[in-house]
């Protein structure tokens, strides 16, 4: 099984096992739809507040670091 980041949570009883920010329902690709729709990251958090800037900024840097260590 795939190891998971602490800001991220995975399990079958939650959103039938979509990826959703720990602690919230609200699914990580909600995220990452809003950015590809041209949104800010202050126009999710206003639409999601159980999400916070903190956690958002925090995955992004997690997949930023992913991405540069896989290609690096």
């Amino acid at each position: 099984m795939a190891k998971y980041s602490p800001l991220i949570h995975v399990s079958p009883e939650t959103m039938s096992g979509v990826p959703v920010f720990s602690g919230t329902r609200v699914p990580i690709q909600t995220l990452f739809d809003y950015l590809k729709a041209g949104e800010s990251i202050d126009d999710f958090l206003e639409g999601f507040p159980t999400v916070t800037r903190e956690r958002v900024i925090s995955l992004l840097a997690e997949l930023e670091k992913e991405l540069i260590d896989r290609v690096a």
